[in-house]
């Protein structure tokens, strides 16, 4: 099985709607067990091609295993004319999928950091989220990942990420409570250390 999907990385580009990815038989088969197992016939007509579907969907959602989300961070820009404040991308919209349950987690994450003497295009901060996104995550080590990852390769004074999810193992099974909203946090540098700082940072992202 690690051989099929090692191989299927490499053939599939997400991005390229007309790719078909071929999909292994030991994989489709694993799906239709799932079928079979929650009471469905996978050979009815309206499940016949499902297998394959669910198996492309599941490529794409986890296409995140397939990049380093650091490379995005790579270029970076000097020439900031002295700006020295904190630069903040508010509210991205993204969506992953629990480990536990492989139930849907959609949210939107804040991202700030602090320059220290240069910084990066803004679309990069949402790539590097999406790049840990799509991946089976917890959203507490996703928050992490982002921030420390932004840390690590742009050297800034401080790194702060807000993510606000809601959980799909929450809302459509288990305790099946709809609307609950689960907020974690990451601070590094000095938004964990300065209080003013750490102040200033959340108020801009509406958390203050």
């Amino acid at each position: 099985m690690e051989t099929a999907l090692n191989s299927m990385s490499h053939d599939f580009d997400p991005c390229d709607e007309g790719a078909k990815l071929t999909v292994p038989d030991e994989v489709q088969d694993a799906i239709r067990t799932l079928i079979r197992w929650s009471g469905d016939n996978p050979e009815r007509e309206g499940l016949t091609d499902t297998p394959a579907r669910v198996a492309r969907a599941w490529r794409e959602y986890c296409a995140g295993y397939d990049e380093d989300p650091g490379h995005h961070l790579e270029r970076t820009f000097s020439e900031v004319a002295g700006y020295d404040e904190v630069v903040l991308l508010r509210d991205i919209p993204f969506q992953s999928h629990c480990e536990h349950h492989l139930a849907p987690i959609t949210g939107t994450a804040s991202i700030a950091y602090l320059p220290r003497n240069r910084v990066v295009g803004i679309s990069k901060l949402a790539r590097v989220l999406h790049g840990f996104a799509r991946r089976l995550q917890i959203q507490e080590r996703l928050t992490s990942e982002v921030a420390q990852c932004i840390w690590t390769n742009l050297q800034p004074h401080g790194v702060a990420v807000v993510i606000e999810a809601h959980h799909g193992c929450m809302t459509g099974r288990g305790v099946r409570t709809p609307g609950v909203g689960m907020i974690t946090s990451r601070l590094l540098g000095c938004f964990l250390d300065n209080p003013c700082s750490r102040k200033e940072v959340l108020a801009l992202m509406g958390r203050g």
